[in-house]
């Protein structure tokens, strides 16, 4: 009876800038954009942690986008560092092999990013494969007819598409072998398209397992889309609505919190966190949505640990619980009431906070700002109201 390698690695290749699916309303690279509320490369690397067999699981991150992987907040014990990649795939798949190399694995499993629907079974199976072969790939029959061209315009024949397979991923190889075959690759100064084919010319045998049409690859705009259809699994969705509510009275300082963006003042707004009026009642207005309470349930302001805190972390949390639900933020709408500052020239910052906080559209996100014509006591300048609604899609319950 075979025995399980004892140390199966995973390296989550995820270095490239995603600009194939980025338009004009999203400019955050592909795996750092959210699917059914939780970022492509977060569900990615869920995937490869869902496994008990693997022992550890390596990103691969561009150099420049430190900020936005620990912002996924990810965090488990077999989870390693993220290491810069290279200029290239190939490239940033070598630095991963040379980041965990210290650790010997006997198998190693590299997986696209954006890829986040790779299941647990697929896994299984390039592992179960790589007993008995030195590597293995999930791949698709094609069922398209397929034509050579070599002019892009005149076709020169037809190919057996019955000999033809789609590549997927994860691709596994035992790690020694790959390793060796990776540097000689950088030795030649060779490109190749996937790892396979770098296996292919090392003299390795390969295998093929089942693809999985759901394991598709994130890469045009369009792409998101079909992701959204498939995390909901064209459940019926509802519509639901919450509002929100605070007030903040001023005390002396230089500066207030409003939309998460800070604005310079004659006072500052007084309360345990930031003090932040208009995201205090947005968070409301989302939590409200799914009858998950007020911000004091989830963040009571008896709590030290929140004190000074920046209120996008209560308007996060309020998001992340929506997507756990599979549900999606609609549009939210905030009224600020005050006599001063002026707003109006913030808007368009808060409403990029708001929104890459929240991973939805900018337009999705409006803020308006109001005064109370000198009445009451925002009127006499003590204090700021904001006002809030939120409108979210849910499954509905059956």
């Amino acid at each position: 009876m075979s025995t399980r390698p004892k140390f199966i690695a995973a390296i989550i290749v995820a270095a490239g800038k995603g600009e194939r699916a980025q338009t004009g309303d999203f400019a955050e690279p592909k795996q750092y954009r959210r699917v059914g509320g939780r970022p492509v490369l977060a569900r990615t690397v869920d995937a490869f942690l869902a496994h008990p067999a693997i022992s550890a699981v390596v990103p691969v991150i561009h150099a420049d986008h430190a900020e936005r992987y620990a912002a996924l907040g990810l965090e488990n014990e077999r989870l390693r560092e993220p290491v810069s990649g290279g200029p290239s795939r190939q490239a940033s798949v070598l630095e991963g092999l040379k980041a965990i190399a210290a650790s010997r694995p006997d198998l190693v499993l590299i997986q696209d990013a954006a890829r986040p629907f790779v299941s647990v079974e697929q896994i299984e199976a390039v592992i179960s494969a790589l007993a008995s072969h030195d590597g293995a790939l999930p791949t698709l029959p094609l069922t398209d007819t397929i034509k050579r061209a070599p002019d892009g315009q005149l076709v020169l024949t037809t190919e057996d598409r019955r000999t033809l397979f789609a590549a997927q991923t994860p691709q596994g190889f035992r790690f020694g072998q790959i390793f060796s075959a990776h540097m000689r690759a950088e030795s030649v100064r060779r490109e190749f398209t996937d790892d396979a084919e770098i296996a292919e010319w090392a003299g390795l045998r390969v295998a093929m397992t089942a693809g999985d049409r759901n394991n598709f690859k994130i890469t045009h705009p369009e792409d998101f889309r079909r992701a959204e259809r498939h995390i909901s699994g064209d459940k019926a969705m509802e519509t639901r609505v919450g509002t929100g509510f605070d007030v903040h009275p001023f005390e002396p300082g230089d500066a207030v919190w409003l939309g998460g963006v800070r604005i310079e003042h004659t006072a500052k707004l007084v309360g345990h966190s930031d003090a932040d009026v208009a995201l205090h009642a947005l968070t409301d207005a989302i939590l409200g949505s799914i009858g998950e309470g007020d911000i004091g349930v989830h963040f009571p302001p008896t709590d030290m640990q929140w004190r000074g805190a920046a209120s996008t972390v209560f308007l996060k949390h309020a998001g992340d619980l929506v997507a756990k639900r599979g549900g999606r933020i609609v549009n939210l709408d905030v009224t600020i009431v005050c006599e001063a500052p002026r707003i109006a020239k913030h808007v368009p910052a808060m409403c990029t906070v708001i929104s890459q906080t929240l991973g939805i559209k900018p337009d999705r996100v409006a803020i308006k700002a109001t005064t109370s014509e000198r009445l009451g006591f925002t009127g006499r300048e003590e204090g700021i109201v904001a006002m809030a609604s939120a409108s979210v899609e849910v499954p509905r319950d059956e």
